[in-house]
């Protein structure tokens, strides 16, 4: 699972560096074909697809096994936990970005509207970050702020969210709730064919991606009855890879409808393979794959300020400006830096803050 979410915020990070400095015009391109070059590069939405199936193959699993069931999942404890984890991270990062942007006047963190769209204040862009609601404030501004469009992703997870528990007390039978995640499984690719034309709403709406979310539900629960252990399972797996590779290397545009739905059943299938399964001793040696893994366990500090990391880079050497063979050096050190600063960040502040405010909250249930 560490692993996935490793690979999902690799995708990210790579996306986000391309589209600031092409590796299309980089050393790359004397090794690798353009189009393959490009594939990898411009199409990391697709790991944001990733993150939402594991983040709901997460907490539907952990309500599971601090519950015993969905319907008993205690709305306090369950709120409070999501609370501790996402927001004191979210606030220091949104600080960060409103001084540079307000204070120090780096273009990268600015509010800066569109032609024909209209400006956003700092008040109203930090406020719906904080209230969930930033993928609907794009949809009526457009790209207005460089490093903080990125937390567009956070509204639709937490959203989710919000009613999660709402919606497995109300209904409490399994059976019910898992119909309701069915219906936002049907509903994602209608409603990204509804909107096929505007990349703010089918990359970006709530029900353009709750159905990865919900993917990722349903996987935590087949996972506790089915198991793909054995032949068959493993050719299920590898299908389900070869899926994944390959709708992401197809690309996002000329697939908006079902690409996402690809990328999230596929994502979905190897989590349920990867439950209870026993890892092979090459795979704990495989130095990669624990890279892999740290990016995957430290993947919320680094997508909330990798993004800054870049922003600063963008103030020296603005985009479309950097030399091609620079452009590697820059991109190795662009992710040394945010993973320096994601594990400071970590270490220092929001694994002690969210063991604090955890205890806290565990005192007062007692």
């Amino acid at each position: 699972m560490d692993v996935l979410r490793g690979i999902a915020i690799s995708l990210v990070l790579l996306l986000h560096f391309h589209l600031s400095y092409s590796l299309v015009d980089s050393p790359l391109a004397a090794v690798l074909p353009v189009e393959f070059i490009r594939a990898v590069a411009r199409n990391g939405n697709y790991g944001v697809t990733m993150f939402f199936v594991v983040s709901g193959y997460l907490i539907t699993s952990t309500t599971l096994r601090r519950h015993g069931s969905l319907g008993n999942v205690d709305l306090r404890s369950f709120y409070a936990f999501r609370f501790a984890r996402i927001v004191p991270c979210l606030v220091v990062a949104l600080a960060v970005i409103v001084v540079l942007g307000l204070v120090l006047k780096q273009p990268a963190f600015m509010n800066v509207a569109k032609p024909g769209w209209p400006e956003v204040g700092y008040p109203v862009a930090v406020l719906s970050v904080l209230g969930f609601w930033h993928n609907v404030l794009m949809q009526h501004a457009w790209y207005f702020n460089y490093a903080m469009n990125i937390y567009w992703s956070l509204s639709v997870e937490e959203v989710f969210y919000l009613a999660f528990p709402l919606l497995c007390i109300g209904l409490k039978r399994p059976w019910a709730i898992v119909a309701v995640w069915v219906l936002a499984i049907v509903a994602g690719p209608i409603y990204r064919g509804f909107h096929a034309d505007d990349e703010i709403y089918f990359m970006y709406g709530y029900l353009a991606c709750f159905d990865a979310v919900a993917f990722g539900c349903c996987a935590a629960l087949l996972a506790r009855r089915a198991s793909l252990r054995g032949w068959g399972g493993r050719q299920l797996q590898l299908a389900a890879a070869c899926l994944v590779a390959v709708t992401y290397l197809r690309g996002i545009h000329g697939n908006e409808v079902l690409g996402f739905t690809a990328i999230a059943a596929g994502t979905a299938v190897l989590l349920v393979g990867a439950h209870d399964e026993r890892v092979p001793g090459w795979a704990l040696r495989s130095r990669a794959l624990a890279g892999l893994r740290w990016l995957g366990r430290h993947s919320y500090e680094l997508y909330l300020f990798h993004i800054i990391v870049l922003g600063l880079m963008r103030s020296f050497v603005p985009r479309g400006a950097m030399g091609e063979v620079y452009k590697l050096p820059a991109l190795a050190f662009f992710v040394a830096v945010s993973v320096v600063v994601a594990w400071g960040v970590a270490r220092f502040y929001s694994e002690p803050v969210n063991a604090r405010l955890r205890g806290f909250l565990l005192r007062k249930e007692r």
